[in-house]
């Protein structure tokens, strides 16, 4: 962004409110201003640089200053003619380039040629100044085209001859102020010629320019021009003037003079309302370039200060900041309001104290603040008087706003769209600079306007953002670390195409037999309808696996239901169970990437060889299982494409470096899973394009579990057997050294036991009890009906056993197998045997 005049240049001009001096007037030219640091690059270029030199700002920053503006030579008495063709008298001036290069010590100003391929041969007057000091910033030149001070069809030499004077030439010097009456007016206004810098910066600038002279146009050998900014009066309302002036001095015709002064006086209306407008649109053009609150209060900030006011405190509604909704009605005086920004041009940390950003806080009611927000409208106080600035202070009890805002000018406008009040900005003006009038209230209430307008699509952004992140977080399952047999991480990183909703999807099960069923699967396509179609087949998968489902069977199944639920229905899925019994994989693939097994044994990675089978939702195409042996301490690692796919090329690269990357060793499954990340993100950075896809990552250590572990007993079909299971459990747990979880594990074994044997059929039940961190005990017969909680009284003779069950047991559930059904619970182990069983492992 760049500090200057309304119009979005710099300009060249006599200073409104300083006596000119009779005679030739230069009139409004460009003029580039460039700001070079201590290697020579570039560190503010203005727009009228841009439309001098060519290069746009986002080019020149950072830029060698030589390459930018390649000026040729000086110019001299053969090379330079002033407007009336006459010779320059003096010889070659100083060069710009050795200025460029920094080998001055001393303000510069000269004359230059610059080769244009629109314009051919441009003549260049420019003025150079060197910069001391803490910042970065070692030179400040500033250059207009001399071509256009020969004027505008002939009127200089219109002006020129009513003055009775010859053309003259122009030559670019420097002045003190003690040259020019209306020093205090000069030294306020020359900032504004300088890119947009920190107030500091800027101030430190200045006050060099000052010491060492103004940069001038010598028209003649007394009279001499001020470079400032203008704030908007066009050269023919400056020859109008001119005009005006010759004819109320003549007073020959006061009719001409009377016309003149009403055609100034509706040019100056005209110049001044374009003026704002473009200043308006200027401040639109830097604003809303992104969607974060922050960053949108800090533009606005920044595009009013110091151009538009002195200060702009900015206040946001608590509800703008969290993204959330509003409550009905105007707001009032419980309403709690957020001070985002404080930007200002006075000494530093003057507003930090009393009004520290960050703060939250209601408005008294008889406050220009709180007539503000209450009505939508602005509030515009020409000068506070020191009695209504007390006053105003004391509404507030924590502190004395007084000092801050007595005699100044103030403007309250209105942050707000679709009628709500987002917020409200405080402009406040120097008492020694003009009040603020009824056009700079339409000038800060449209640019409000405009600023609220984007405030709303940034907080509604937010609330999107809020919602689609807890849509996705609902939808992803929350995964236990530790499993049976196997311990597991997970990653889950959203797509930047279409914000965090995504069909990707992980997923651990608890199956029969101390199984665990690992699934990771990925939806075609983004947005709210992929992550709805995500959850349906998810909760299928849940529900098949909970019958213990076999992998190629359960794939065929969701295959099934897709193809009913719709055409548009197509995911690919990867189904794995693992037995940390009997150390091995069951895999079936729909479609989807292979997964990587890191072995522990010599840490070498590999892609497991799957059959790929057909996406879910293709319909017809047959599914297969294959089995895999796996060791005591392998890892396994699923993922969806978006980790592994790099735009522009082959998938393999993908799978080569997730491959490599999972083999680092890693003190901890979470640091395999950021090293993981970290590596194919650097993968994918090298590619075209990056990311864009959604990313799911699931990695399981699979410890696996001894037999030492395992105590497995066939038992008759007879109710005798009930007291039997309990001897056994007993005297297993003691030879675990569990003497202390038996009375418990006894209790629970009789009832599922019970219940077994009483509905079992012709087969015998299968009483099996595991020890990890837990102690898992499985009870398995070959009725297919699953028991169920009963609500029973105190006549009832059965149907308290699961009732038991469910208030001693940490975790309890039943599932279908293939030849019955499954009930088991898990109990707590103590403290010191989970810990042993950790370190063994």
């Amino acid at each position: 962004m760049e500090r200057g005049p309304s119009h979005g240049d710099d300009m060249v001009s006599a200073v409104p409110g300083v006596p000119t001096p009779r005679g030739p007037e230069p009139g409004r030219i460009p003029l580039a201003v460039v700001v070079v640091d201590a290697r020579g690059l570039v560190s503010h270029w203005s727009r009228g640089a841009r439309r001098l030199f060519g290069p746009s700002r986002e080019d020149a920053v950072g830029a060698p200053a030589v390459e930018l503006m390649p000026v040729s030579g000086a110019l001299g008495s053969d090379e330079w003619r002033g407007p009336d063709g006459d010779e320059d008298p003096d010889g070659p001036g100083p060069d710009l380039e050795s200025a460029l290069g920094g080998e001055t010590s001393y303000p510069r100003a000269g004359r230059a040629r610059m080769a244009t391929p629109e314009r051919g041969q441009v003549d260049i007057l420019w003025w150079a100044y060197p910069l001391v000091g803490p910042g970065a910033e070692r030179l400040l030149v500033l250059a207009a085209d001399a071509g256009q001070l020969h004027g505008e069809g002939g009127e200089e030499g219109e002006a020129g001859a009513q003055g009775g004077r010859e053309r003259e030439r122009y030559a670019p010097g420097f002045a003190l102020h003690t040259d020019f009456p209306g020093f205090e007016e000069l030294a306020r206004r020359l900032p504004e010629i300088l890119p947009s810098m920190s107030p500091q910066e800027s101030a430190r600038i200045v006050s060099q320019v000052l010491e060492l002279g103004y940069p001038v146009l010598e028209i003649s050998q007394q009279e001499r021009f001020p470079v400032t900014p203008d704030w908007g009066v066009p050269r023919r309302v400056e020859r109008r003037a001119r005009l005006l002036r010759a004819a109320s001095e003549s007073a020959a015709d006061s009719r001409a003079a009377e016309a003149a002064t009403a055609e100034l006086e509706s040019d100056l209306e005209y110049a001044a309302v374009r003026e704002r407008l473009e200043f308006l649109n200027e401040v639109s053009g830097r604003i809303g370039s992104s969607l974060d609150l922050a960053r949108t209060i800090q533009e606005v900030s920044e595009a009013v200060v110091p151009r538009f006011t002195d200060v702009a405190g900015t206040y946001l509604r608590e509800q703008v900041i969290a993204g959330e909704g509003f409550p009905d009605g105007p707001p009032d005086t419980t309403t709690m309001w957020h001070r985002v920004a404080v930007e200002h041009n006075d000494e530093p940390g003057r507003w930090d104290d009393v009004v520290p950003v960050g703060e939250s806080m209601p408005f008294p009611a008889h406050t220009p603040f709180f007539q503000c927000m209450t009505t939508g409208e602005p509030v515009l106080i020409p000068r506070i008087s020191e009695q209504m600035g007390n006053a105003i202070a004391a509404q507030f009890d924590k502190r004395d706003i007084s000092p801050l805002i007595n005699l100044r000018s103030m403007l309250v406008v209105p942050l707000k769209a679709r009628n709500v009040v987002l917020g409200f900005m405080i402009l406040l003006r120097h008492p020694e600079r003009a009040e603020f009038n009824d056009m700079d209230r339409v000038t800060g209430a449209e640019l409000a306007a405009r600023a609220g307008l984007v405030l709303d699509n940034a907080r509604m952004y937010t609330y999107q953002e809020n919602v689609a992140e807890t849509l996705q977080d609902s939808m992803l399952p929350h995964i236990e670390p530790r499993m049976a047999g196997c311990d597991t991480a997970t990653r889950y990183l959203p797509g930047t195409r279409l914000g965090r909703v995504g069909g990707d999807w992980f997923d651990t099960i608890k199956l029969p037999g101390s199984r665990t069923a690992l699934v990771v699967g990925d939806v075609m396509g983004h947005g709210l309808n992929s992550a709805a179609m995500m959850g349906q087949l998810r909760t299928a998968v849940q529900t098949m696996a909970a019958i213990d489902m076999q992998p190629a069977q359960l794939l065929r199944s969701l295959d099934d239901l897709a193809q009913r639920l719709g055409d548009n229905y197509l995911a690919t899925c990867l189904y794995v169970v693992y037995d940390p019994i009997e150390s091995r994989l069951t895999l079936a693939n729909a479609g989807h990437i292979p997964p990587v097994v890191v072995r522990a044994a010599d840490g070498r990675s590999e892609l497991l060889d799957l059959p790929t089978g057909a996406p879910i939702g293709v319909g017809g195409v047959p599914f297969e299982a294959v089995t895999v042996p796996v060791a005591p301490g392998d890892r396994l690692v699923l993922c969806t494409d978006g980790l592994v796919e790099v735009r522009g090329e082959d998938i393999g690269v993908g799978l080569a470096a997730l491959a490599e990357s999972a083999a680092h060793p890693a003190a901890s499954m979470d640091d395999a899973c950021d090293t993981i990340i970290r590596a194919l993100a650097a993968t994918l950075n090298a590619g075209r394009g990056g990311r864009k896809d959604d990313v799911a990552l699931l990695m399981a250590r699979l410890n696996g579990i001894e037999r030492a572990d395992v105590a497995e007993w066939r038992l008759p079909i007879a109710a005798s057997e009930a007291s039997r299971a309990r001897r056994l459990v007993r005297d297993q747990l003691a030879d675990w050294g569990l003497e202390s979880a038996a009375d418990t594990a006894e209790l629970l074994v009789s009832e599922v036991v019970t219940n077994a044997v009483r509905h079992a059929h012709t087969q015998h039940v299968v009483l099996r009890l595991v020890r990890t961190d837990a102690l898992l005990c499985e009870v398995s017969d070959d009725d297919h009906s699953l028991p169920q909680l009963l609500s029973v009284t105190d006549e009832d003779e059965y149907g308290r056993g699961l009732r038991v069950v469910s208030r001693l047991a940490r975790e309890w559930g039943t599932s279908r197998t293939a030849t019955g059904k499954t009930v088991w619970f898990e109990q707590s182990l103590p403290r010191t045997h989970r810990g042993s069983r950790s370190n063994k492992r």
